[in-house]
């Protein structure tokens, strides 16, 4: 089984992610999207996103509990978080990470 791809802007205080999505479905690629702009703009410290695709590795995503996709988890630092959506909303996404108040 091959690892699911990640997306690495290493550094000090890196927020680490996993999205899960649907290959190739709209909401997915939005997301997609969605996610590398906002943490371009909003993480210069550094960020990590591991991408599985529910569709290639459907057991590890029903481990994990993932039920929809797009799907978004925060996993470090603390506290964890999750958004569901294709992240259109910018507000909701940067409250979810952490990055506003």
């Amino acid at each position: 089984m091959a690892d699911a791809p990640c997306l690495t802007h290493p550094s000090a205080a890196v927020v680490v992610m996993r999205l899960y999505i649907a290959q190739g479905a709209p909401n997915s690629v939005k997301a997609i999207a969605n996610l590398e702009a906002i943490c371009k703009e909003h993480l210069p410290e550094g960020f990590e996103i591991e991408i599985i695709d529910v569709l290639e590795f459907p057991l590890r995503a029903l481990a994990d509990g993932i039920l929809v996709t797009p799907s978004l988890s925060k996993v470090s630092p603390f506290p964890a978080a999750q958004i569901i959506g294709d992240l259109s909303n910018r507000s909701s996404v940067l409250v979810a990470l952490g990055l506003v108040p």
